[in-house]
């Protein structure tokens, strides 16, 4: 794997900011695993880019499921990163995501549900003592048997979207750990544009990918 170099699409840069594109199956920080993660990726690319000695400071303030990939935004310091992460407690930065469900979908959607993590499983299940988890969809296209969603997310819990979906019987394409009779493929959720305040200058950004070159993506060429 290396140092992960050519994994990094750097999508805006400031003093202040880094936004760039997260890769598919990499941990967004070091886990059991042992796998390289990306915020040392990123880091390393920081302390080589601008020749700097010692440890690099790059705040994490919000993380991407390891299958999944899109839009994410770190903060090159404190203060950034404190001011960021106040955006997200008050539900100010805006997150599209997109995703391929198996089966028809309704034209629009909210889901409203207490969610609950399993630490020991690393998996999130409905429960009546869960935090409260909230999200928004509209579908976008609708072909063989499969529904492209955009979705917004309201609030940002762990394998929020998979656990909505899936616990209303419309799983994500090729999540294989909310539907057992997935088929062995990547997960088809994306992480599309972010919506955010500058943490210094107060302009809103808009940051967007386009939907990956991949199936089943690719069926819906046209968005």
């Amino acid at each position: 794997m290396g140092d992960g170099k050519a994994m990094i699409n750097v999508i805006y840069e400031d003093n202040h900011l880094l936004v760039v594109e997260k890769p598919i199956n990499i941990p967004v920080q070091a886990d059991d695993s042992g796998d390289l993660d990306f915020l040392t990726i990123l880091k390393n690319y920081l302390k080589e880019k601008y020749d700097k000695p010692g440890n690099v400071y790059l705040g994490l303030v919000h993380r991407l499921d390891r299958p999944v990939g899109g839009v994410m935004v770190f903060a090159k310091t404190s203060k950034a990163a404190k001011r960021l992460s106040k955006q997200i407690q008050k539900n100010e930065m805006k997150k599209i995501y997109y995703a391929v469900i198996e089966g028809k979908v309704q034209d629009s959607g909210s889901f409203i549900d207490k969610l609950e993590k399993d630490h020991k499983t690393n998996m999130t299940f409905v429960s009546e003592n869960g935090k409260e988890a909230e999200l928004s969809y509209t579908l976008s296209g609708f072909i063989n048997g499969l529904s492209l969603v955009r979705i917004k997310l309201k609030t940002g819990r762990s394998h929020q979207i998979r656990v909505q979906f899936s616990s209303r019987k419309m799983p994500l394409y090729g999540d294989q750990r909310y539907n057992k009779k997935a088929e062995k493929a990547q997960i088809a959720l994306f992480a599309k544009s972010l919506d955010l305040k500058h943490p210094v200058t107060k302009e809103i950004m808009h940051f967007e990918l386009p939907l990956p070159e991949r199936y089943p993506f690719t069926l819906f060429k046209s968005e």
